[in-house]
């Protein structure tokens, strides 16, 4: 693991919260894009050495629509990047955890990810991300 690369924040509106978060902690947007895939849209904040993603339902039948509808807006998960992604999987699925992707799947900004369940990371969705 290299480190935290990002955390994702589910939101309603995604153009009043890239604004509060603009507005607020002085983030630079270094990136927006759809993935149609998954039926999000997102925008990658650079707040600082740090960033954050936030995350905007393309429908309610969605995993970023559904998880509004039970928890509200907030914390939605936190990505960690890793040099092998598939290595790292592996090694993950040995140690016990249950994997949400047995295999790495394109996610935004061009950049490979997979998902780790919540309940191997004590209720925390965790990302693996990897560049391509």
């Amino acid at each position: 693991m290299k480190g935290i690369h990002h955390l994702g924040l589910a939101v309603e509106d995604l153009d009043a919260a890239t604004s509060t978060y603009e507005q607020l902690f002085g983030a630079e947007v270094t990136g927006r894009g759809t993935q149609e895939e998954q039926g999000v849209q997102a925008v990658a904040l650079q707040i600082g050495s740090g960033h954050v993603e936030l995350l905007a339902p393309l429908g309610p039948d969605t995993p970023v629509g559904k998880f509004l509808a039970r928890r509200g807006p907030g914390m939605h998960h936190v990505a960690y990047e890793v040099d092998d992604l598939p290595g790292e999987l592996a090694r993950l699925e040995a140690e016990g955890a249950e994997l949400i992707d047995s295999a790495p799947r394109p996610g935004l900004f061009g950049m490979q990810v997979a998902f780790v369940h919540p309940g191997s990371a004590h209720g925390v969705l965790s990302e693996l991300v990897a560049r391509d």
